[in-house]
Order: structure tokens, then sequence, then C-alpha cells
């Protein structure tokens, strides 16, 4: 399928989605990253704009779709970055299934698959992904990558979960145990190799703060700060690595990593994103 196809092809999406029972507004987004600390010119600066909509179908189906955009480019075949497609139905009150496809437009041969499952009345969740071609006589060679299973028990009115995890492509299993009292969250992820342990405490209705320890001796510090409704900062501490800033506030969304192995701030990054509504 060359590149005309694609986009005659997602025209038609997009043109039947939006006719169809519940269909909702278009809600294009702007993301703004200044990559590798260059504040200076507009070579620094790396625009995408992501398009998203939404339609209820047939059986109570509801589709998900989209397309990220490169907002600055000279090449039309380069302007298009990723179309993707979500598919979810609710089975009564208990089941839940969804499947979500991406391809990636500058690699066509291509196509990353999630597939999401829930049993409400079991307090169970799982979640696949993977990779398979886009060529039908190829369909063979799909691949699983990545699987994890969520289990929820209550326990004296507190919550636990347990949630193991599988990495196909590297081999790797690991386990992610929280416990949720209140204004207190544990949290532990061991595997073979590495534990961490992560302790989350509310201190009042406007700061939390999350230190996380490391079998090898690592230590980071989190501190949540509300600053009123929809605006929230959350700094992060990585000792002799870096400090990164996320700043919430309605809309807007901006990031900032700056490296502690520099003597400046040479090596910052700053990505900004601005949700734009219709």
């Amino acid at each position: 399928m060359n590149f005309l196809s694609k986009l005659i092809l997602l025209a038609g999406v997009g043109a039947v989605a939006g006719g169809a029972s519940g269909a909702t507004n278009t809600r294009p987004q702007l993301s703004i990253t200044i990559k590798d600390g260059n504040f200076t010119d507009i070579e620094g600066l790396d625009p995408t704009i992501t398009w998203e909509n939404s339609a209820l179908l047939d059986n109570n189906v509801v589709l998900n779709f989209g397309i990220d955009l490169s907002a600055r480019t000279t090449n039309l075949a380069s302007l298009p970055r990723k179309i993707w497609g979500r598919a979810s139905h609710h089975f009564g009150s208990r089941y839940a299934l969804s499947t979500r496809l991406e391809m990636d437009v500058q690699r066509p041969t291509r196509l990353d698959f999630e597939l999401t499952g829930e049993d409400a009345e079991s307090d169970v969740q799982f979640r696949l992904l993977g990779r398979a071609p886009t060529q039908f006589k190829r369909l063979s060679q799909a691949r699983v990558g990545f699987v994890e299973v969520k289990k929820g028990f209550d326990n004296d009115g507190n919550r636990v979960t347990v949630n193991p995890r599988y990495n196909l492509d590297y081999d790797r299993a690991d386990v992610v145990v929280t416990y949720d009292a209140d204004d207190t969250l544990i949290k532990v992820t061991a595997s073979q190799d590495d534990q961490i342990v992560t302790i989350s405490q509310k201190l009042n209705d406007e700061n939390m703060i999350s230190p996380t320890i490391g079998r090898d001796g690592s230590l980071s510090l989190a501190w949540d700060r509300r600053l009123g409704e929809e605006n929230t900062v959350r700094t992060t501490l990585n000792p002799n690595r870096s400090v990164d800033v996320e700043w919430r506030d309605a809309a807007w969304t901006a990031n900032v990593n700056f490296p502690m192995d520099e003597k400046d701030l040479s090596g910052a990054t700053v990505h900004i994103k601005r949700d734009i509504k219709f």
C-alpha cells in the first residue's frame, strides 16, 4: 500500500466514524519538544500534532482512531508519523476487551498490536503487546513481546495488587506488588536481578513525597505538589544523575530534564504540550 492509498484509507475511516452514532468531535493536540538544550532557533524545535476521534459502532463497540503528524517538514511523505486505532467492547457489566493496532508510516512493514482484557468481578486484568508484518502472507510471523496480569485483593479496607510481568524479547520476568492504605502506598518491584521499593506518603491535601530505594543502594526522591485544581508539579531528584520536573496546568504539560553530570544546562531537555479541543 503506497502513501496515497494510506491517506485515502484514513480519510474514509474518519468519514465513516464521524457519521456513526455517538461520534465525538476531533481533538487535535500540539506538542513541542525543545531538543538538546537548543533554545536559540527553530531547528531545536520538534513540533508534532496528534489528532484523534471516536465513534460508537454497532453492538456497542467503541472505536478510537488517530494520526500523529509532523508539524515541521518539507517532505509531504514524512508528514504522517503514526496511524492507530482501538476497538473496545464490554460484555455485560463484568468483562471488557480492547484491541489496539498502530503502524509507523515511515516503517509500513510492521504493525504493533495491544490486547487488553478485564474481569471486574474477579478483579483481574491482563495486557499483551506484540508486533506482526503488514503483509498478509507473513502474518504467521506475528510475535508476542510482552505479557502481564494484574490481580487485586481487598485487605481490611486496604487494597493489595499483584502484577507479574514477562518480557519475551529479553527473557526477563518481574512482579510488582502494591499495598494501598489510605495515605500510604507501598510499591515493590522484584526480579531475579534487582528489587526496588517505593513508599509514597501523603502529607496533606497538597503534598506527597515518594522515596525509591534500589537493592544496589540507588536512591531517588519525588515530591508531588498540588497548586490548585488541575495544576500539579512533580519534581524527581535522582542524585548524581538528573532532576526531572513535570508541570501539569489544565491543558498544558511541561517536562524538563536537567542532567546533573553537566557543568551547564546545555544538556537540558524541555517538552511542552498543549491539548487544543474544538
